[in-house]
């Protein structure tokens, strides 16, 4: 999912910091309630933080409540002192190990694909 409204204040000079975060996550028993995300992301809008502390924050905070098998937050801050920054924070639950990717690109596109040619 991603959260495109995210501020936090800069905790050194107190101007708006904005960034786009983006979610993604494998559930186990528990899921995101959208609702709760958005006032509890909406809850760092007059908190001073650092872009690292603040995504690493975040990443534990849900991690904790949902417990997920698997969970990424990437935090892709806008422009402050000529530098964009972003940072990404990781959980894998232990034992967890995710599936092989598939190559859509690599599937035959039709069924004459498959079929062997006379050579």
């Amino acid at each position: 999912m991603e959260i495109p409204e995210f501020t936090c204040l800069c905790p050194r000079t107190g101007q708006p910091d904005f960034a786009t975060l983006t979610l993604d996550y494998v559930p186990d028993r528990r899921c995101v309630e959208l609702k709760s995300l958005k006032l509890y992301i909406w809850s760092y809008r007059n908190q001073g933080a650092f872009h690292e502390a603040v995504a690493n924050r975040i990443l534990d905070d849900l991690v904790r409540v949902t417990r997920p098998r698997f969970m990424r937050l990437t935090a892709k801050f806008y422009v402050r002192g000529g530098i964009f920054t972003t940072v990404v924070a990781e959980h894998m639950a232990r034992g967890w190990k995710p599936c092989a990717t598939v190559d859509l690109l690599a599937l035959p596109r039709s069924l004459s694909d498959l079929r062997p040619t006379n050579s």
